[in-house]
């Protein structure tokens, strides 16, 4: 039986591996400036301000792509909610200095997209912000987990996200909503990368441990919703639109970090391991 680690002895025993892929984070990650991706030239005032306020016929976007960037604008903006959630469980040394740093490149999706639609009068400003004020007010809490359950949980939520922004890309709805979509895919799949060598760390620190927690996350894994003006949840929307369907999952974001980490041809698995590889044996390639 191998011996339960505490979320603390896991903080302190896994700090180097943090320390070493935080660096090689900011190394990858591009000094990237959202003001670049917007067309300023195409803003003007609205009413308020002596111009005119929006109508339906000034957006330019497909439906499809409205939906996509709204969605994305809206779960991007409850970052407080999501920042306080995943500092309940790193605030300390380098995990803390990885919460901030993945709280800043959170938040400059958020103001890229949110600038580009309102400069491009993409989507009616105030239904947007209504749907703001209800959704962060409604906020966001995750149940109470261990720290490699968070971490599971964070590389399974921004796989899901690279996969939903690249979707979004493939749209080809004009070339800056391409490059605003394939710009936050990157940073999502490099932050997927950062939580996934954590979890491997993990794995081979107290691989009975990790692995119980792997499948227990996989197994109530759900990705951030919102719900929209027209009541409608923006899970059952995406599908319907073809840009993240959770049927997928199993394929698109699971199996490839089950492969990542070795999950079905590790050797140093006892029997709490064995029962939750076990359990997972539907993802098995």
């Amino acid at each position: 039986m191998q011996t339960l680690l505490t979320d603390r002895e896991l903080l302190e025993s896994l700090a180097l591996d943090v320390e070493a892929v935080l660096r090689r984070h900011i190394d990858a990650a591009d000094g990237w400036q959202p003001h670049e991706y917007v067309p300023w030239d195409d803003g003007h005032n609205f009413a308020f301000l002596g111009g005119i306020d929006w109508e339906p016929e000034q957006s330019e976007l497909s439906d499809v792509a409205k939906l996509a960037l709204t969605v994305s604008v809206l779960i991007a903006d409850n970052l407080p909610a999501y920042h306080r959630e995943l500092g309940k469980y790193l605030r300390t040394g380098a995990w803390w200095r990885w919460v901030g740093r993945w709280t800043a490149e959170e938040n400059r999706h958020e103001i890229m997209i949110r600038n580009y639609l309102m400069t491009t009068r993409s989507v009616d400003p105030v239904e947007l912000e209504r749907m703001r004020m209800a959704h962060m007010t409604t906020g966001f809490r995750r149940p109470g987990m261990h720290l490699l359950d968070v971490l599971a949980t964070c590389a399974f939520e921004e796989t899901a996200a690279a996969i939903r922004h690249r979707n979004t890309a493939a749209l080809k709805e004009n070339p800056m909503v391409t490059a605003m979509a394939e710009r936050i895919a990157r940073d999502d799949e490099l932050q997927a990368v950062v939580f996934a060598d954590l979890v491997a760390a993990g794995l081979d620190l107290a691989p009975d441990q990790a692995l119980r927690a792997i499948a227990d996350r996989v197994a109530d894994f759900a990705v951030p919703s919102v719900t929209l003006a027209d009541g409608r949840n923006s899970d059952d929307v995406l599908a319907e639109a073809g840009i993240y369907n959770r049927a997928d999952e199993g394929a698109l974001v699971f199996k490839p970090l089950l492969r990542r980490w070795n999950v079905f041809t590790r050797t140093d698995l006892g029997e709490v391991g064995e029962q939750a590889r076990a359990e997972l044996a539907h993802l098995r390639d």
